[in-house]
């Protein structure tokens, strides 16, 4: 599709999306005002007049969605873009415009826009939005496979990533690409890549001359950048120049990290390499509101609990009611945890004398019988509600509600001294209350399975996942599996 077409459907595609939020809108409205009036036909709905400052505050409303959907790039060519990855941005940019409205109805103080309205467009925009692009991209597909709408690509470098990747794209004719060849010096070209089916079409140096004689719509650099640094950027350059899109397979590291984003920042582009979570972005600020909002809507409700705990602790042992101590959190910055005392109060200076009895492997300390433990403690460790003061650490933002258990200083120095980097990965997120260490097993798994599970935590995170191991939590506790 030439770069006018492209714009020109671009255009359309912002228009047909501001046509469903205006359905939307009205379908909403529609639903939220006949629960208001069940008496009302939809015409005399219809007919109601509309002020000049509503009609102004729907335009800034309008005026936002396009904004968001802008911002979230979905107007954009999504060829190489997961479908569900196209999904989770129309949901995201859904909620964004839902919470917009939201915000609108709160300061102008607008009765139509109901918690039933802004069900009711949420539901009724995410799924039309996401119903127009599946059948659009259905519909390109059909077209790509029977030969229109191609887009032709050169590859740069013979490598075996080249060809990997010149693989899968050929193994998906819905994308509609049309290989030219490659092009790579013929002294770094790869046995792989003799015995291959594919061409050589260029030398680097003739490139540019290839690139203004030929029809290419786009470039994809498969060279390593830090040994072919000059080449590659001479061929942005002229790509540049020619208004050729250009694709980058290359790292600058070769590192494991499976995700990656580019950034601009003053002028400059910025690629920043991570594992599965980043400390900014949506998934991680719904994270956070949903600590605050779990955090303390459980800490009202648990308040008589908290009570009766703390009484209990009072009665039963000399000592206070709550256990501080100070543990490592994000990026082994140090806090201090809150829990419900379950030891004696001169627990931590008997640990010399205890510390044989350790039924753990690694750098932690763990006894199932532990004689510091009081009656009531027991107790308490069994249910798990000496965990329960966490909560306020979860609303104070040095912990979340789902995540790897906070190590102690003394156990991160012996960590330090005899593991492995990998495990510290743990550290590149907030510690949790619960986690998937909790869900499966506890106590009775070893030290490198647990930073295992750490690991596949951080590397596979989700707002879903994080739902999943809260819901497992429950019956693990009421079960009491692996204390």
């Amino acid at each position: 599709m030439h770069t006018v077409r492209r714009k020109l459907v671009s255009v359309l595609f912002q228009l047909f999306d501001l046509a469903l939020m205006l359905c939307s809108f009205a379908a909403a409205a529609l639903i939220s005002l006949h629960r208001r009036h069940p008496g009302n036909s939809p015409l005399e709905l219809l007919s109601m007049r509309i002020r000049l400052s509503s009609f102004l505050i729907f335009t800034l409303i309008v005026v936002v969605w396009h904004f968001i959907f802008e911002s979230l790039h979905l107007h954009d060519s999504k060829r190489m873009t997961s479908r569900r990855g196209e999904i989770a941005d129309v949901i995201k940019a859904a909620m964004l415009g839902t919470v917009s409205i939201a915000l609108a109805a709160i300061l102008f103080r607008i009765n139509l826009i109901t918690s039933i309205f802004l069900l009711a467009f949420f539901g009724i925009s995410t799924t039309a939005a996401i119903a127009v692009r599946v059948a659009v991209r259905s519909w390109l597909a059909s077209i790509r496979r029977a030969g229109r709408n191609r887009r032709y690509m050169l590859i740069m470098g013979t490598n075996k990533r080249a060809l990997q990747f010149a693989h899968k794209v050929e193994s998906r004719p819905d994308l509609g690409y049309q290989m030219i060849g490659f092009a790579d010096n013929p002294a770094a070209v790869s046995n792989e890549f003799r015995r291959s089916e594919y061409q050589l079409v260029s030398d680097l140096d003739e490139l540019p001359n290839f690139l203004r004689r030929n029809v290419v719509d786009e470039v994809v650099m498969a060279l390593p950048i830090r040994s072919f640094y000059e080449h590659a950027s001479a061929i942005a350059i002229v790509c540049e120049e020619q208004g050729i899109l250009l694709r980058s397979l290359s790292d600058l590291f070769e590192t494991r990290i499976v995700r990656r984003k580019t950034e601009e920042f003053e002028g400059d582009y910025v690629i920043t390499y991570y594992n599965g979570m980043l400390t900014d972005g949506w998934g991680v600020i719904m994270k956070r509101v949903v600590d605050c909002f779990g955090s303390f809507i459980l800490l009202l409700l648990l308040a008589p609990v908290f009570l009766v705990i703390a009484a209990a602790i009072k009665l039963s042992s000399s000592g206070p009611v709550f256990f501080v101590q100070q543990r490592l959190g994000l990026s082994k910055r140090k806090f201090f945890i809150y829990k419900f005392r379950t030891m004696v109060r001169d627990a931590e200076q008997m640990f010399n004398q205890v510390e044989h009895l350790n039924e753990v492997t690694g750098p932690v300390f763990k006894i199932k019988n532990d004689p510091r433990v009081t009656s009531i403690g027991r107790i308490l460790r069994k249910t798990s509600f000496d965990e329960l003061p966490q909560l306020v650490n979860v609303l104070r933002g040095d912990m979340s509600l789902v995540g790897p258990r906070p190590l102690d200083v003394r156990d991160y120095e012996l960590m330090a001294q005899s593991c492995p980097d990998w495990q510290r990965c743990r550290f590149s997120v907030k510690p949790g209350i619960t986690c998937l260490w909790q869900v499966n097993g506890r106590n009775s798994l070893p030290f490198e399975q647990w930073m295992e599970m750490d690991r596949q935590y951080i590397l596979n995170w989700s707002l879903w996942l994080d739902l999943q191991i809260l819901f497992r939590t429950i019956p693990v506790v009421l079960k009491r599996s692996g204390v």
